[in-house]
């Protein structure tokens, strides 16, 4: 699959880790090892983000706006009946491992169909709230966002999730995925991947930038 578009605002990270870096102050002086073999640096200005910030500030909406909209789980509009869904799939996990909680919300929302942004939203570069993804469907960011949320909602800190910009070294193209830190490992949900597994199994893909609710990383190998 061919997302342009993530490498795109990958661009734009890398230019705003300007931002953060002090004149005169060398990267790899703050920069720390991470997944897939990068570094990191650690920025908390969210500004140049604004599609990741407004699919949050949209999502705490829709979340008072559905419980009280009426509609049946066909609708491509996020009603009761698609929200009341899924937070019982969610309710069904609380007492379940935290691994556990992972690999299922993983295989839950990769059962969606792929769908573009031209085709859903008539835009190239669209952040869907998990209200739209599961009315509408979507594409990769759109997977590792609602993933993103549903493990919030099951108690995940906000440390513990990052959604990820990565090059496919085989493919040449850009993707999202979502990271999870978990008992001292990081695990990769993909959409392109059935299974959950761990980062450190995966070769190809090259990590450009992550980010959660508070935070962000410039990658660089």
């Amino acid at each position: 699959m061919r997302f342009s578009r993530v490498l795109a605002a990958a661009a734009v990270a890398v230019a705003a880790s300007q931002l953060f870096v002090a004149p005169g102050t060398a990267a790899a002086e703050t920069a720390r090892p991470s997944f897939f073999g990068s570094e990191e640096v650690r920025s908390d200005n969210l500004k140049p983000f604004a599609k990741w910030t407004n699919a949050i500030a949209r999502y705490e909406e829709e979340k008072v706006k559905a419980a009280k909209t009426q509609g049946n789980c066909s609708s491509a509009q996020f009603n009761r009946c698609h929200y009341e869904q899924w937070v019982k799939f969610l309710v069904g996990l609380k007492d379940k491992d935290k691994l556990t909680q992972v690999q299922e919300v993983n295989a839950f929302m990769n059962r969606a169909k792929y769908v573009t942004d031209d085709v859903n939203w008539g835009e190239k570069d669209y952040w869907e709230t998990p209200g739209e993804f599961i009315a509408k469907l979507g594409d990769c960011e759109d997977y590792a966002i609602a993933k993103f949320m549903s493990l919030r909602l099951l108690g995940f800190s906000d440390d513990a999730l990052r959604v990820v910009a990565v090059k496919d070294l085989n493919l040449n193209v850009g993707h999202a995925i979502l990271v999870v830190f978990l008992d001292g490992k990081v695990y990769v949900l993909d959409n392109q991947i059935k299974q959950v597994v761990e980062a450190a199994r995966i070769r190809h893909y090259q990590p450009v930038f992550s980010i959660n609710a508070t935070s962000w990383w410039r990658h660089r190998t």
